[in-house]
């Protein structure tokens, strides 16, 4: 269009009147919605408003009589939603010559000026055909086509070759794959804290891609069609409905809320989310929660009849692979490599079948899964596991040789959780189903979260995983009973959402469980003792200082044996990497794993100071400075200098480094940095050696945050004679630059620094994560004398933001109290850091409880 028109001009004042028409006409659906909230009349009714306005704009642009525009994809199916794309597809029984060209690049920008975002493509029929052979989603989008103007007789022929073409088998085929790579995208799970109500598992591509197949094999145009070709039970028809509706009321409640295309749940439209649809809250939950709990269990539905209905989709469109039954024993068969009951009422003549199926698919690798009719008989029998079923010795025996199979047993209880069975055998699993966590590191509800964990300790017993976790897989397949384990895994959190200590809660239960299962006592204690205990190993090594021996000792003394140490640390470790991908890294894995080693020793008779290792360190030390061509004796200088606090904090490795840098400049003027990376995964570390000065640890704070670092680990030393020997663990966590390409610039610039007495640097305060807005900590602080009475301990926890770790070390710093070691732990967007500190004024329970203040004021969000 010519920017220079005239508003009189005839084309300026069709855009002008259509645009008006267009926005008149969204108002009044919007209006007609919020009244009467129907998704057909809405996404119907935005379809035809549209389809008049193009229609309308083709005419005025007097487009050919022998081209036809046609709507596609979902506008193609008559469904549009506030602020979805138009899809168009310009057919033409030629290609366009330049003239043509440019009066259809004309329209597309007109159609963009009346307010539509437009998705075009202008192709012959041939065209069509080829692009259509050679990409899927075009083949799929050209599946629902709809001739909006224009000649008839080139869209039939349109039409008619398309389905002559359309290999239904190919496609079948590649939108199986298709799915697969979408759930691999959001991790198999529709589960996450923040779906994605269109593309996620459960979502609604999923009834997209149902209808796709059924339009293409020729099934049916809806579900009832499908029910009437027993493809679907009619009850499954009016779920597919209604799973329909709500979905669409999501999406379009989403639209509405953020005024632009947004399919995603974020925790900032939750709430208003809920509100929007008349969810309420109750007296322990959130509008939001409940909201959510609904998603999932629409979410899981679907996924149950998806299945379903692509096997029997496979069925009719591949007759051909239908063999005859092979008989497993008197309730099953197998059919097409999958598992089959014999007949319906299987399950009602023998109800420990509920249980026996998924056995089965344990010990016959060759089952693939179950046949569409074993699913849906399993779901409507469910109920059927009632407390005379949970009472029977023989179901309670079939449920512990499901956790003691050598395969299967992650996607066997997966498929359990799924169809209701393992809710139904466990009372108090079914309060955790789909139950949103309001943490800032999970990122999985409670019963998935749970299930990862399961994962994740079955992994230690598969040699196949034995490169990426080794320590834990020696010890598991040194472990006794591992299923014991995988107990304690399913109880582990499953007293969440009650109120209370939540490991107290499933401790009850695991000790119910066992004694109802008779398990053997010391099997018993053990799994209740892991229950009621699986956050200790992960407290003690990331919030206490385990250089210390009366740590050490007091873990050491609380968990009483090497069976229940080994059992501990593989179930922290399974459970930290189950809650999120980003809050396991090497350093916490580190912690871990010095934690244990040490308590290992100790439990095998060491003392304390043997159990850390300190002798051992130095000798491992000195050897690593022989191999690096050092004299003896170098390092004498160096280590009279330090206290052994210093050798119990430093590996062996690390005080070979210090002192390979610093053995001929002890008592240098200049200051020394120097950084390096061992393993990107943990960081990079960055030592600093300078004569004490004040305000130290709040300029380093300050020149960290300034680029952005995360600070996950402080150890702060101050020699004999004077001299700073801190050492950090940094992380940046966007990894946007590689840390070897930055450790020039800070060695230098840090230096430099220091050097100078440069001004403080001041990190920019940032932005808080919409997590932290959405899911508040009431910050904590707390600062009480150690047991030695010499110093004392602060405790903190908090939200993140950029530049905490600054302001507190500036808080610090203006109180006089001095920082002897710090230990910083993020988990998420949350904060629990623990500093050893010092100061005169700190034995004054005023002075302490002002500088408490002070500190809750600076963490307040």
């Amino acid at each position: 269009m010519n920017p220079g028109a005239s508003p009189t001009d005839p084309l300026q004042q069709a855009i002008t009147s259509t645009r008006a028409a267009l926005a008149e006409g969204s108002a009044a659906l919007r209006a007609a919605y919020e009244a009467h909230p129907s998704t057909s009349r809405l996404l119907g009714g935005r379809a035809a408003m549209v389809d008049r306005a193009i229609v309308a704009m083709w005419r005025v642009f007097g487009m050919p009589d022998d081209a036809a525009l046609v709507a596609v994809g979902g506008y193609g199916r008559g469904e549009l939603f506030p602020y979805s794309d138009v899809d168009l597809l310009i057919l033409l029984p030629v290609a366009a010559d330049a003239a043509l060209q440019a009066r259809l690049s004309d329209l597309v920008g007109a159609l963009w000026d009346i307010g539509l975002e437009i998705g075009q493509s202008v192709r012959t029929v041939d065209e069509c055909l080829e692009a259509a052979a050679q990409d899927i989603t075009i083949q799929t989008t050209l599946l629902e086509a709809r001739l909006l103007h224009g000649d008839s007789a080139l869209y039939n022929t349109f039409k008619q070759r398309y389905q002559d073409a359309l290999d239904v088998r190919a496609f079948f085929k590649a939108k199986r794959l298709e799915q697969e790579q979408r759930y691999g995208r959001y991790n198999d799970t529709p589960y996450a804290l923040e779906p994605n109500c269109k593309e996620s598992p459960g979502g609604l591509r999923d009834l997209q891609m149902l209808g796709w197949i059924s339009r293409a094999a020729g099934l049916g145009r809806n579900w009832r069609d499908l029910a009437r070709k027993r493809l679907i039970t009619g009850e499954e028809a009016s779920e597919l409905r209604s799973i329909e509706r709500f979905l669409q009321h999501v999406r379009i409640r989403l639209h509405f809320l953020c005024g632009r295309r947004e399919d995603r749940l974020l925790f900032d439209h939750q709430e208003k989310l809920a509100s929007a649809m008349q969810v309420p809250a109750s007296a322990n939950r959130r509008a939001s929660e409940a909201l959510m709990q609904r998603y999932y269990l629409i979410a899981k539905k679907l996924t149950q009849i998806n299945t379903i209905l692509l096997q029997n989709y496979g069925t009719v469109i591949f007759p051909d692979r239908s063999g005859p039954a092979i008989v497993i024993n008197e309730h099953f068969q197998m059919v097409r490599e999958l598992l089959d009951v014999r007949d319906d009422q299987v399950f009602e003549r023998h109800p420990p079948a509920l249980l026996e199926c998924f056995l089965i698919l344990q010990q016959r690798s060759e089952l693939k899964g179950m046949t569409a009719r074993t699913l849906r008989t399993l779901w409507l029998n469910r109920k059927r596991i009632n407390a005379a079923f949970r009472a029977d010795p023989h179901n309670r025996a079939l449920f512990l040789q499901l956790l003691q199979q050598r395969q299967g047993i992650v996607h066997e209880f997966r498929r359990m959780n799924q169809y209701g069975i393992l809710g139904r055998y466990l009372p108090a699993w079914r309060r955790i189903v789909c139950q949103m966590q309001h943490d800032l590191f999970h990122v999985y509800t409670v019963d998935q979260h749970i299930l990862m964990v399961l994962r994740n300790v079955r992994r230690f017993t598969m040699g196949k995983h034995a490169h990426e976790y080794p320590l834990m897989t020696r010890l598991m397949l040194g472990f006794d009973k591992q299923w014991l384990l995988y107990v304690a895994a399913l109880f582990h959190d499953i007293g969440k959402g009650r109120g209370g200590d939540h490991s107290r809660l499933g401790m009850v239960d695991a000790r119910h469980f066992c004694e109802q299962h008779e398990l053997e006592a010391d099997d018993t204690e053990l799994v209740v003792w892991l229950v009621e205990h699986h956050l200790s190993m992960s407290h003690v090594a990331q919030k206490q200082d385990i250089a210390d021996p009366e740590v050490i000792l007091r873990f050491a003394e609380c968990v009483g044996s090497e069976r229940r140490l080994t059992a501990l640390y593989l179930l922290t470790h399974a459970d930290i990497r189950g809650t999120s991908p980003k809050v396991w890294n090497g350093w916490r894995g580190k912690l871990l794993e010095d934690l244990f080693f040490a308590s290992q020793r100790l439990l095998r008779g060491a003392t304390p100071q043997q159990a850390l290792g300190l002798d051992d360190r130095q000798e491992d030390a000195q050897r690593l400075l022989r191999y690096h061509g050092l004299r003896p004796g170098v390092e004498d200088t160096l280590w009279d200098t330090l206290e052994a606090v210093y050798f119990m904090r430093n590996s062996s490795e690390e005080i070979a480094w210090h002192t390979r840098t610093l053995y001929y400049r002890t008592d240098t003027d200049e200051p020394v940095v120097k950084a390096r990376v061992t393993d990107p995964d943990q960081g990079m570390q960055v030592m600093i050696y300078t004569r004490d000065q004040k305000d130290l640890f709040v300029r380093l704070t300050g020149f960290f945050g300034k680029l952005g670092f995360n600070i996950l680990d402080a150890r702060i030393h101050t020699t004999r004679h004077g001299y700073a020997l801190d050492t950090f663990v940094v992380q940046d966590p966007g990894n946007q630059a590689g840390y070897r390409d930055i450790v020039l610039l800070i060695e230098h610039d840090l230096g430099e620094r220091l050097k100078t007495g440069a001004p403080l640097d001041r990190p920019s305060s940032g932005r808080l994560s919409r997590q932290v807005k959405h899911f508040p900590i009431s910050p904590q602080v707390s600062i009480r004398a150690d047991e030695s009475g010499k110093h004392y301990i602060l405790l903190l926890t908090a939200a993140d933001r950029p530049g905490l770790l600054f302001a507190v070390a500036e808080v610090l710093a203006r109180h006089g109290i001095e920082l002897l070691t710090a230990k910083i732990m993020t988990l998420g967007d949350r904060v629990e850091d623990t500093f050893l500190i010092s100061g005169r004024g700190l034995s004054s329970d005023a002075h302490v409880l002002r500088v408490e203040r002070e500190l809750l004021d600076l963490l307040q969000i």
